[in-house]
């Protein structure tokens, strides 16, 4: 087994993972474990500035053969990727002899709603599973966004979150949810964990749906283009 899925299963106290993602299709160099687990974006923190990203030349498609590999010596159910855009799955989709990604996990909310990957995963038979699904929360506490960014203030969901009996962040969810989609909320609040459980026992009419697709801003807030300057580097990954 190699050695990364093996810490992982032994730091996890497991025999299996039922899915292992690629992170970013981004190729860095190599940090042994030995020296740094895990070992994050920068190569060598200890160089003056902090250090910086450095890249390796793995392709995508070794990458990927790779983690079909690791399906079928067991270890993992399934295997995706995350933040894949739609010409990078186009790609992935063009390997000779190679199954498709299970699943994109990939920004998504109500301000980037990103239909056509959704689309295209769909007719491929990619699931989409969105993280930050209550948009700018957790990016506030980095300086990557301000309270006043967040969906959850739009009248919009107000107006749902009213006529269902739920709360706004419930709304983000069953909208997520009622796209065909799969969500990851974040929470260790109790109360909270409850909530984004009980997302059935309700369902957004027509004309809601239709108000919060409106919603769409294209408003990425986790982008490596951006958040890469800050360790000295710049890796853009969307247009």
């Amino acid at each position: 087994m190699p050695l990364a899925l093996a810490r992982t299963l032994a730091d996890l106290g497991l025999a299996y993972v039922d899915l292992y993602l690629v992170h970013f299709p981004i190729a860095l160099r190599f940090v042994p474990f030995e020296e740094r687990y895990p070992p994050e974006w920068v190569f060598d923190p200890a160089l003056p500035g902090g250090g910086k990203m450095e890249y390796s030349g793995v392709p995508m498609e070794e990458t990927w053969r790779a983690m079909v590999a690791l399906k079928a010596a067991g270890g993992v159910r399934e295997v995706g990727v995350c933040n894949v855009t739609t010409s990078g799955l186009r790609d992935m989709l063009s390997y000779p002899d190679c199954e498709a990604p299970a699943v994109n996990q990939v920004e998504r909310h109500l301000y980037l709603q990103q239909p056509q990957l959704r689309r295209m995963c769909e007719e491929s038979g990619v699931a989409v599973v969105g993280f930050s699904p209550l948009g700018s929360g957790s990016y506030v506490q980095l300086g990557m966004a301000t309270d006043a960014d967040s969906p959850l203030l739009e009248p919009a969901v107000a107006a749902a979150a009213a006529a269902h009996g739920v709360t706004p962040g419930q709304v983000l969810l069953r909208w997520g949810v009622q796209t065909g989609c799969g969500v990851i909320p974040k929470s260790s609040h109790p109360g909270r964990l409850a909530e984004n459980l009980d997302l059935f026992g309700f369902e957004l009419s027509a004309e809601e749906m239709a108000a919060l697709a409106a919603l769409d801003k294209r408003r990425r807030f986790n982008d490596p283009g951006v958040f890469t300057q800050l360790m000295n580097s710049f890796c853009p990954i969307f247009d």
